[in-house]
Parts: C-alpha cells; sequence; structure tokens
C-alpha cells in the first residue's frame, strides 16, 4: 500500500500509507439455538452490514509518523423465520502511517484504502466463526469502501444544501 511519487524539480515527496500493526479489536458471536438449530430449518436470510472508523493514535504518532488507529466492523446475521441462526460482530483493526497526504486526501486514504487493506481479515475471521459453529461455510462477498465514500460524500453534499436553503430567507 506504500505509493512513492515524485514532487516537482526532481524532488521526491514521501506519500505512504502503510499497514503497521493487525489486531482484532472486538468479536460477539451468538447462535442461540445451536445445536438444536443446525439442522431441520428454513433457508436462512443474511443480514449483512459493513462500517469503518478511523482516529488519530496518539501514542504511537508519539513515536512515529502520523498513525491512526482504523476498524471496520463487520455485522452479519442468519435469520430463518423468526429464528436467529446466528449473529456476529467482528471489529478488525490496524494502524496505519500515514505520510505526505494533505487533509481530503488523507480522510480518502483512511476511510477507502486502509479498510480495504483489513476487510479480508474480517471477512476471514466471520467466516471461520461461522464454520466452527456448525453451520455451513459463509463467503462474504468483497466490500467496495470507494463506492461507500462516495456515497457518504454526495449525502453529505445534499444535507448542506438542504440545511442552506432552510437557513436561507424566502
Amino acid at each position: 500500500m506504500a505509493t512513492n511519487e515524485s514532487g516537482g524539480a526532481g524532488q521526491s515527496a514521501r506519500r505512504e500509507c502503510n499497514l503497521l500493526q493487525l489486531y482484532v479489536k472486538g468479536v460477539s458471536f451468538e447462535a442461540p439455538g445451536v445445536p438444536g438449530i443446525l439442522f431441520g430449518h428454513d433457508q436462512p436470510i443474511l443480514k449483512f452490514d459493513v462500517s469503518s472508523t478511523y482516529e488519530l493514535s496518539a501514542e504511537a504518532s508519539a513515536k512515529l509518523a502520523e498513525v491512526f488507529g482504523v476498524t471496520v466492523r463487520v455485522t452479519v446475521q442468519a435469520l430463518a423465520g423468526e429464528k436467529t441462526l446466528f449473529l456476529i460482530e467482528v471489529e478488525q483493526g490496524g494502524l496505519f502511517e500515514v505520510v505526505g497526504y494533505g487533509g481530503d486526501e488523507q480522510a480518502y486514504i483512511l476511510q477507502t484504502k486502509a479498510p480495504e487493506t483489513l476487510y479480508p481479515y474480517a471477512r476471514e475471521l466471520v467466516s471461520s466463526l461461522v464454520s466452527r459453529a456448525g453451520f455451513p461455510r459463509l463467503q462474504l462477498k468483497p466490500f467496495d469502501f470507494e463506492k461507500g465514500y462516495a456515497r457518504a460524500i454526495q449525502e453529505y453534499r445534499e444535507a448542506i444544501g438542504q440545511a442552506a436553503k432552510a437557513a436561507s430567507p424566502a
């Protein structure tokens, strides 16, 4: 994920985003009907949600460059009729050193590229938990964080526009 780009006049500006440390921030797994629910249930319906957050890690930044803690949260619920087969919430985290990116670029990197790096680890953890609980293998589809970022920016701009219209005198 590291990049080096040349600056003007033959100088090279260091622009990098490096994963320094990978960690599991939290895991929650509930399968209230196991083992009885493992057989004879309706075809399950999966509800899926993914989100990401980031914050400056003051402790790590004091020793290195700017270091951010990024967390990807994946929630999966399997329902068969009215019964919950399982409910999983995984928070996969990572510390990322971000060098050479300005405000908007840095936010973009931390909301797209960093979560894209962490998501495969969260997917694998969800898959492992499901199979260890005795359910058939579950492979989550890839998630496009760039589309999510673009959608969030668009929603933000629309909200600002609506607020401006509401605040202006008629």
